[in-house]
């Protein structure tokens, strides 16, 4: 299994990561009904089975049901597994204690005494100024109690404000976790992608499935229907799936030559932009073995250009 190293000197992950926001959380993603517990840790056994022992959480996540099954999964193994895990600035966290407090209540949950990647979840810090933000995280680095540090939906501006307020103190920023797939590619126009590639800032694709509509399985011809709050996108309407069908025909095209689904290879032109790792959301062990099948193998350049080209609508 190839490996990324987050940032300039961060924790080495695989280059895929599975999302667990669907462990425990009902309001989106129904958790309890049709699948529960026993489906989500057959996941995480199949992930490790795979060689893909990257996963990523957040404290709001089932309000704190991901991190404590996580936590739960990981008691019941040897093998080294990297957990990355998410702290919400809310308006009532105004100061460097309360970052503190909530990271000791999610390593409560995780069960460890230390997380690899410790990210903010959004750039909105209400009454926490960026300078108490990120100085109580470094302290954490110097503690012990963090590997790495990374933001989550920060522009290229407030990337660049982040890694400087943290190198003052020695400590580089490692990732953005940010909305990246062929059909959501604004980071790119948006200058975030060629943001962390200056400052060596690792880039986790979130959503790099599209919520679906890169699988193949939902098409303007098809009677499948999306569930949930899927059903109210726009993506997702017969004129939005046809807008979609030369990016699907391209994936299908490229997935009949290399034995892979669409999907695997979605996932796959994420990975070939290199210093990019793919979240890929996960409830079933079906699941992470479909996303393990985008590992080992690698488009051609002339193929990564070709769905570079028709994905461009979506710069």
């Amino acid at each position: 299994m190839e490996t990324v190293t987050l940032g300039k000197n961060g924790p080495v992950v695989t280059p895929l990561c599975l999302g667990t926001w669907a462990w425990g959380d009902k309001l989106f993603w129904n958790y309890g009904d049709g699948y529960g517990p026993e489906q989500v840790k057959e996941a995480f056994t199949a992930a490790l089975e795979a060689g893909v022992t990257f996963f990523d959480t957040a404290e709001v996540y089932g309000l704190g049901t991901s991190e404590t099954l996580l936590g739960q999964f990981l008691q019941q193994t040897q093998q080294p597994v990297q957990i990355a895990t998410k702290f919400g600035p809310l308006p009532w966290r105004f100061t460097g204690q309360s970052v503190a407090d909530a990271l000791t209540e999610s390593l409560k949950r995780l069960q460890l005494e230390r997380i690899d990647l410790y990210q903010v979840h959004w750039p909105f810090t209400f009454f926490l100024s960026q300078e108490t933000l990120m100085n109580a995280l470094a302290d954490e680095v110097q503690r012990g109690r963090i590997g790495a540090i990374g933001v989550s939906n920060y522009s290229a501006a407030q990337m660049r404000e982040a890694q400087q307020i943290l190198a003052a103190r020695g400590v580089p920023l490692a990732v953005n976790q940010v909305r990246y797939s062929l059909l959501s590619r604004q980071i790119e126009s948006q200058g975030i992608l060629s943001t962390a590639r200056d400052l060596g800032v690792t880039i986790l694709a979130y959503s790099p499935l599209a919520q679906g509509l890169l699988t193949g399985k939902y098409t303007a011809n098809s009677s499948e229907t999306p569930t949930g709050a899927r059903k109210l996108d726009p993506r997702f309407s017969k004129e939005g799936l046809q807008k979609i069908t030369p990016v699907i025909s391209l994936l299908q095209q490229f997935g009949e030559k290399y034995d892979r689904t669409p999907a695997q290879v979605a996932l796959n032109w994420l990975i070939a932009q290199g210093n990019v790792i793919p979240i890929a959301g996960v409830k079933t062990a079906q699941q992470v073995k479909q996303n393990a099948g985008a590992l080992g193998w690698r488009l051609s350049d002339d193929e990564i250009s070709e769905l570079e080209q028709v994905s461009r609508p979506w710069l």
